[in-house]
């Protein structure tokens, strides 16, 4: 009994965690705090079926010899449809905040704010425009395995945002991800994040060889600084992480990395 309410319970955690994050159809569950424990450790898979349903669309539209504005403009729509957009919102209420030049009071009220700003529409607009035209790049150069290259960094930036929840201090007590954070058992899931990340390597290696891996090591000291970077600007200007900075971290990660990898398969 005790090993399949151990077992319930991180079934649970994954149930809470592709629920959260995704549009996926999942089974719904109470989201009680033993349920949600463990849910952090599996938020990385959000960005494996993310980045499977992407390299898919890209073979498929290969095989049908389909035109490069449909691949890259669906390509584009992707990550945002897997999704529903969460952590876009995220960004697009932290775009408004930081544009305020307010105080730390003012910034966290503007990202309770519900209503839309002027900077977020601009700061959205400008990240799509940066975001398709990686896309673009990253279409006319992928071939074969490298079509599913977008799975190392939308796996590995998830395990970077799911520690920060677990390590950085939240900006208030309420919130998405305060409660995140205050249910995680933080040093198992520490532990856990940061063995996925060894063991994606190994993967890397496997599936795509030297180059597989050499791209992975890249995204991860990109997002190593990204995560460095911003435990000290969310503490620095907001007192803390929030779900919404956690949004705009991780669609900075996802653009940064989606950028660089383009630009790596056209020099290798």
């Amino acid at each position: 009994k005790r090993s399949r309410s151990v077992i319930m319970k991180w079934l649970e955690s994954c149930l809470i965690a592709i629920s959260m994050y995704s549009k996926i159809p999942v089974p719904q569950v109470e989201w009680t705090k033993e349920k949600m424990s463990h849910a952090m450790c599996f938020f990385p898979l959000v960005g494996v079926i993310e980045g499977c349903l992407l390299g898919l669309w890209l073979f498929i539209a290969a095989q049908f010899n389909l035109s490069v504005g449909i691949r890259f403009l669906w390509a584009s729509a992707i990550p945002f449809l897997v999704t529903g957009g969460i952590h876009m919102d995220g960004f697009m209420d932290t775009m408004d905040a930081v544009h305020s030049y307010g105080d730390r009071t003012k910034k966290l009220e503007i990202l309770k704010d519900p209503h839309l700003g002027a900077f977020a529409v601009i700061c959205a607009v400008v990240y799509l425009l940066l975001y398709t035209g990686s896309m673009y790049e990253f279409c006319e150069n992928a071939r074969g395995k490298a079509m599913f290259y977008p799975v190392l960094f939308l796996f590995s930036e998830r395990v970077f945002s799911g520690l920060s929840v677990v390590m950085f201090p939240s900006a208030k007590n309420n919130g998405l991800a305060a409660a995140f954070s205050q249910a995680s058992e933080k040093k198992l899931d520490k532990k856990i994040l940061l063995l996925s990340l060894v063991l994606l390597a190994v993967l890397a290696f496997g599936i795509w060889g030297v180059q597989g891996l050499e791209v992975y090591g890249v995204c991860l000291v990109l997002q190593g600084v990204l995560f460095a970077w911003y435990d000290k600007w969310s503490k620095k200007n907001f007192g803390g992480i929030t779900g919404d900075l956690a949004g705009f971290f991780l669609q900075a990660e996802e653009l940064i990395c989606l950028t660089v990898v383009a630009f790596l398969l056209r020099i290798m």
